[in-house]
């Protein structure tokens, strides 16, 4: 079982539409928008550990960029729009610290939606 998989498995009830036969399947599209609309913030900082910080920026602005339509609530979209353009922007490769997921943590906890 891959790392990806086993993230998804403890996060079950967040995938209720997909068999369990299917889960290994998930595309890394469908695991950011779920993560990021429905997951807590253990989620999302799991997420960016298991993807990186700049695969989850680059996830979310392939399916958000240049669209009418997407998936994502207006709060969400907003909210890590602002936050990928500060910390996952430029060419130079980010590693997420301790500080920043700190930061981001306390900063998502204390958004009122």
């Amino acid at each position: 079982m891959t790392a990806k998989e086993t993230y998804i498995r403890h996060r079950r009830p967040l995938f209720w539409s997909v068999s369990d036969d299917k889960l290994s399947d998930v595309s890394d599209e469908l695991l950011v928008e779920t993560i990021l609309n429905y997951g807590t913030v253990d989620d999302v900082r799991e997420l960016i550990k298991l993807m990186s910080l700049r695969q989850v920026a680059a996830t979310f602005y392939k399916t958000t960029v240049n669209r009418n339509r997407h998936n994502y609530f207006p709060e969400v979209a907003n909210f890590f729009n602002l936050y990928f353009k500060r910390h996952a922007s430029g060419n130079t490769v980010y590693a997420v610290s301790e500080e920043k997921v700190k930061t981001f943590l306390i900063d998502i906890a204390t958004r009122e939606l």
